[in-house]
């Protein structure tokens, strides 16, 4: 009888191992990768990197998770150097907001002294008054703008007239004695109207009626010879800036006016103004 020769198999060699190995040399390539990159590190690009990468290994905690935590090229004296640039520039903007501070504690300084000022000024004027029996045409007002002198136009001009009457130029002298000031200030005169038309040979219109008031007006202060006419100056605003209503004789005669002002020489907001 014959033996029956078994049959020969082919023989497999077990490959699972190679995936785990795959795996291994995938993390190794990865990891040097990793090495190669941060021995020249681009702090953008390795953590747009390591983005990546923790996105193909499915995510989770690993090295690439910690990328700050990679030396870069920067030195402690660089680290220093840039600790230190930030103090000066925090000390520096200190010292400005200090400065601007104290500039803003003597611009109110100034400011109140010079109010002070003008409120002594307004004082010598109301002592003018009270010793002429100005009171009913006079009138003085401390306003944001400066020391405001008002004078009723009856006084100084006829009706429909700017040339300033002969008797009471002398007012207009006593004011220039008022208007002496060290260092000199800057005064504005201002002629208004009520709004009763006026058309005549000499003037057309309300306008040119003020204006001329309060040139005229001008001209005789600044006689005095103690007083520089570079720091005054004249307008009129016609029948534009009333006071009191025009529907009666006592509103109009007191929008018919003339006013000086005086203005400060530092203002509340510490702008400097005292310029000719």
């Amino acid at each position: 009888m014959k033996k029956r020769r078994k049959k020969k198999h082919d023989e497999h060699m077990d490959e699972s191992w190679l995936i785990p190995y795959a795996d291994i040399l995938t993390l190794l390539l990865a990891l040097f990768i990793v090495m190669f990159a941060s021995s020249t590190v681009d702090q953008a690009k390795f953590n747009q990197m390591s983005q990546v990468f923790n996105e193909i290994f499915g995510g989770g905690e690993n090295v690439l998770d910690y990328a700050s935590l990679v030396e870069t090229d920067d030195t402690e004296d660089d680290i220093d150097s840039e600790a230190g640039a930030e103090a000066e520039e925090m000390t520096e903007e200190e010292r400005q907001i200090q400065e601007f501070l104290q500039e803003q504690s003597e611009r109110e300084t100034a400011a109140a002294a010079d109010m002070e000022e003008l409120e002594e000024i307004q004082d010598q004027i109301e002592e003018y008054i009270g010793t002429n029996s100005l009171g009913e045409t006079f009138e003085t007002e401390l306003t944001d703008e400066g020391l405001l002198l008002t004078i009723r136009d009856n006084v100084l001009f006829a009706s429909g007239s700017a040339d300033v009457r002969s008797e009471y130029s002398n007012v207009a002298q006593d004011v220039a004695g008022l208007l002496e000031f060290d260092p000199p200030r800057n005064v504005i005169i201002t002629g208004h109207t009520d709004n009763v038309p006026i058309s005549t040979a000499s003037f057309g219109s309300n306008w040119e009626l003020s204006v001329m008031r309060a040139v005229n007006f001008m001209k005789l202060i600044i006689e005095n010879p103690d007083l520089d006419p570079r720091w005054f100056s004249a307008k009129g605003f016609g029948e534009f800036q009333p006071i009191a209503s025009n529907d009666t004789e006592a509103g109009r005669s007191q929008n018919r006016r003339v006013e000086v002002l005086i203005l400060p020489r530092v203002t509340s907001d510490g702008t400097v103004t005292n310029t000719p």
